[in-house]
């Protein structure tokens, strides 16, 4: 069974488990279920963001244009 078919059967379970079911399930991942937190305040992802910044201004990487993107996106897309 995929990872996809597992979580969608995870949710429908969830959905419809009694209150003691869901607790006894959020008691046992409870610990790995992190708080979201806003992107910009994640310090290694910032710090991340500034490498990679700053690599793009040296020109150590070259970038794509966002136009290049859209365009391979919008043709690469399924009709």
């Amino acid at each position: 069974m995929t990872t996809a078919a597992i979580r969608q059967k995870l949710y429908e379970y969830i959905r419809f488990a009694d209150d003691k079911k869901v607790i006894a399930f959020y008691t046992i991942v409870a610990d790995e279920a992190v708080e979201n937190i806003p992107w910009w305040e994640d310090e290694k992802l910032m710090e991340e963001l500034k490498r990679s910044d700053a690599a793009l201004d040296s020109g150590e990487e070259i970038g794509i244009p966002w136009s290049e993107v859209k365009n391979q996106i919008l043709n690469n897309r399924v009709k």
